[in-house]
């Protein structure tokens, strides 16, 4: 599911300009139903401004209207060309200290001499952080 640039700050808007529910802010902004409670008693977010979804062609004042009307209706995202032709995002990779890089032979070595026949190259890799190739390497070398 999409959500809205800045979910913090567009439930501190939506709180303070609407009378939608909770739950429908909360599933809007893909946070919890006592996480935007917890935004309108002033314990989380203080000091944070509101980020209007209308002027920034994420709502309609339409939509809004709808959804206050019938408290079961869910708030729809605008679609946006711009953000659907973005490509997806890839995963960081974590950085590994010289000192766990030097360990992960002896991982890969304890890991092949446990689970000979269990464990495939490719989930060691995993396991380890290391490349395919590098397990084949020590499992024949």
């Amino acid at each position: 599911m999409k959500l809205p640039l800045m979910p913090k700050a567009t439930a501190i808007w939506l709180i303070e300009n609407t009378s939608l529910s909770f739950d429908q802010i909360a599933d809007f902004c893909g946070l919890h139903e006592l996480e935007v409670q917890g935004i309108a008693d002033g314990d989380v977010a203080t000091g944070m401004q509101g980020y209007d979804p209308i002027d920034n062609k994420q709502l309609t004042r339409e939509e809004i209207t709808r959804c206050e009307n019938d408290s079961t209706a869910k708030l729809e995202l605008i679609k946006s060309e711009v953000i659907e032709s973005l490509p997806p995002r890839k995963k960081d990779t974590k950085y590994t200290p010289l000192s766990l890089r030097q360990e992960k032979p002896y991982a890969i070595l304890w890991l092949l001499k446990r689970y000979p026949t269990e464990l495939s190259s490719s989930q060691i890799s995993k396991l380890t952080g290391s490349t395919k190739n590098t397990v084949d390497n020590i499992r024949n070398g």
